[in-house]
């Protein structure tokens, strides 16, 4: 919505607001413009057209922004501050992340290691030219929440039911760009309430990375563990095994799916997974076990690759079918999981390459912080009265 930001007669904006549509939103919109410009001349010690005397920060142009507020929708044109960057007090949703996405920008122009797409994020962000000094004192705080979101205790409550994934980004390590893993494992709480449990770095996805994850998480408190829902990396299964014995391991029926697929000629790919998914439709056990035999004798000639990984993995794909008071759809594959990093990665595209794998593991950290946020103020994720009915003979 169009409007004049330097407006000094308060009835003339009063009478101009009222001919919008939404009145009422127009004039937050007014007075959100009105903050951001006297908050800026505040910080930057200049009014606006006006140039302060060392130069050291300046404005230099508008951004857009969004805002949802529970009056509606506005979109701001934000001021930008050459040095630091400029994020209004009042936007606190993603004010915690847009402040790790600029310092990502920040340490990358500090050692130089600034890529096409971070020199366009700088741009839009007007956040170029700062010291060393200046980064490292902005950047303590942020480092100081994430370090305690990632080690805080959690004996607080149970977890009867994890997910386990890793996301992978390129990273600069000893001049080099390198692809980095972080681990990363989500669980439900008692009450059914979602959580991010750990996001730790690593290198590689082997056992031994996955051994101190999981190591880890019993330390911080980690108990009350009875399904582990992750991909069939021989890695992690086996860590699995070692860490949480009397679990049970579900492999994601998705993943499974698409490994299945692979080696289905593409003229019978259709007709082949329309029946390979009624296993997992099935209500019970014995009807997914059924199905599958019946697939079983139908392909074991035409397709022997596909049905040998089949008959291989079956019984691992089923075991969420041992949890019957829990929502099927929900434990049978890592998509809670896989939702989560797309939108990580789709934030995180803005960057490229990150400048070190500190500033990788602060950025991912923060946004998880924040999905962390949402999650525990949303509905639960699993029902309280279906946790409670889950076999406590198998917990470990």
């Amino acid at each position: 919505m169009a409007h004049q930001k330097d407006t000094t007669n308060l009835m003339d904006v009063l009478l101009q607001c009222m001919r919008a549509a939404d009145p009422m939103l127009q004039m937050l919109e007014w007075l959100c413009d009105q903050l951001m410009e006297a908050e800026v001349s505040e910080r930057i010690g200049a009014a606006k057209h006006e140039q302060k005397q060392d130069g050291n920060s300046y404005r230099c142009g508008y951004r857009p922004r969004r805002l949802d507020t529970r009056m509606g929708t506005m979109y701001l044109m934000v001021p930008k501050v050459r040095q630091g960057g400029y994020i209004p007090f009042f936007i606190t949703e993603r004010k915690r992340s847009e402040a790790a996405l600029v310092q990502v920008v920040q340490e990358a122009y500090v050692q130089g290691v600034s890529t096409r797409k971070i020199e366009k994020l700088a741009q839009s962000l007007g956040i170029e030219n700062l010291s060393r000094s200046q980064v490292s004192e902005m950047t303590k705080g942020l480092n100081e929440q994430a370090e305690a979101f990632r080690t805080r205790p959690l004996q607080e409550t149970r977890y009867p039911v994890l997910w386990v994934d890793a996301l992978y980004e390129k990273v600069r390590v000893d001049g080099r760009v390198v692809s980095m893993a972080i681990l990363l494992v989500c669980g439900v709480s008692e009450s059914g309430q979602r959580d991010v449990l750990a996001i730790e770095p690593m290198l590689e996805e082997s056992r031994d990375s996955y051994a101190r994850l999981f190591s880890g998480l019993q330390e911080r408190g980690l108990s009350g563990v009875s399904l582990i829902i992750s991909d069939a990396h021989a890695g992690l299964v086996s860590a699995i095994e070692c860490a949480f014995p009397g679990a049970s391991w579900q492999r994601c029926k998705v993943h499974f799916m698409r490994n299945i697929l692979l080696h289905v000629p593409h003229r019978e790919k259709d007709r082949f997974a329309a029946q390979l998914k009624l296993i997992w439709q099935a209500p019970n056990r014995e009807l997914a076990l059924k199905r599958a035999q019946e697939l079983i004798e139908a392909y074991e000639h035409r397709l022997p690759k596909a049905i040998s990984i089949l008959e291989a993995g079956l019984e691992d794909s089923l075991s969420y079918l041992a949890f019957p008071s829990l929502d099927a759809r929900k434990i049978s594959s890592n998509n809670l999981i896989e939702r989560l990093n797309k939108e990580i990665r789709r934030r995180t595209n803005v960057i490229g390459i990150f400048p070190n794998p500190e500033s990788y593991v602060r950025l991912i950290t923060i946004y998880l912080m924040e999905y962390a946020e949402d999650w525990s103020a949303s509905k639960a994720y699993l029902s309280q009265k279906s946790i409670e009915d889950i076999p406590t003979l198998t917990a470990a």
